[in-house]
This record gives C-alpha cells, sequence and structure tokens, in this order.
C-alpha cells in the first residue's frame, strides 16, 4: 500500500468519524389536527452521546409556513406556549419533548396531517449538525392546543 492510499483511507476515517450524530432523535411524531386547524407540534426524544451540552436551536419542515422551539410555562396560573431560542440537551443525557413541556411548533400548516402519512422535519444543533427525519403523524386523545390557549409569539391561537 502506497503512502498515498494510507494518507486516503486516514482521511476516510477522519471525516466518517466526524459525521457520527451526536444527538440520537428516538420516538418523533406529529400530532394529528383537524383540517381547519392551523397548527401542529412535533414530539420526541433527544439523546446526546457526547460528553458536551448540544443543543437544538431550530428546526423546519415542508409541512409548515413557520417552525418554531416551544415550551409550556405557567404564567400566573395561565398555561402558555411560547417560542424560546433553544433546547438543551446535556452531555450523556436526554431531553424529552412531549405534550405539555417542549416541542417543535408547526404553525401555518402546509398540507393535511393525517394519522398514518408523516412529514419531513429537520433538525439544527448547536455543534453544526443537522438531522433530517421523517415522523409519522400520530392521532393522540386529549389536543393540548385548543384555539384559546395564549401563546407568546401571537402566531399560535386563531
Amino acid at each position: 500500500m502506497t503512502l498515498l492510499h494510507r494518507a486516503l483511507i486516514t482521511a476516510l476515517l477522519f471525516v466518517a468519524g466526524l459525521s457520527a450524530q451526536s444527538v440520537e432523535v428516538s420516538g418523533i411524531y406529529v400530532r394529528e389536527v383537524p383540517p381547519n386547524m392551523p397548527n401542529s407540534a412535533a414530539f420526541m426524544e433527544l439523546t446526546n452521546s457526547t460528553d458536551k451540552p448540544v443543543a437544538l436551536v431550530s428546526a423546519a419542515s415542508t409541512a409548515a409556513k413557520t417552525v418554531e422551539l416551544h415550551e409550556h410555562a405557567n404564567v400566573n396560573g395561565m398555561m402558555q406556549m411560547r417560542q424560546i431560542p433553544k433546547i438543551d440537551v446535556p452531555a450523556g443525557g436526554t431531553t424529552m419533548l412531549q405534550p405539555g413541556g417542549l416541542h417543535v411548533m408547526l404553525i401555518g400548516l402546509t398540507q393535511k396531517l393525517k394519522a398514518g402519512e408523516t412529514v419531513t422535519i429537520t433538525l439544527n444543533f448547536s455543534d453544526g449538525e443537522s438531522i433530517t427525519l421523517e415522523a409519522p403523524v400520530k392521532k393522540v386523545a386529549g389536543m393540548m392546543m385548543q384555539p384559546k390557549m395564549k401563546c407568546g409569539s401571537g402566531k399560535c391561537g386563531k
């Protein structure tokens, strides 16, 4: 094996090591909503396998005009959804995005969300990593996103 071949193999192994995902996404799904509902949300579990904290800093989807990171918060006895700049995933830890808590908000839906179909979502992390996934649409009992719920960005309700 020539020196050039060894150098190429070493470079390929280095690039392969860089492309390993630092965050594993599991259990991802998007909530089915009635046809007249303009917004939905995506939920998932984010697991950071590295020894450094990372954060979900943005997301995008072809299913919505706008995609935001949100949390539910109790403000003066009223539950509110509000946009947040990032969702932290601690080193060696897991962060749950679930109804009533942290979630990815899909605002201004561009397609109907019917159970059994999928939605493409891209997650962007603070370490420069991006992950694109096909999230199944699921029917979930008990709608959390009611029209009267106050939303911090002003775009979530009717």
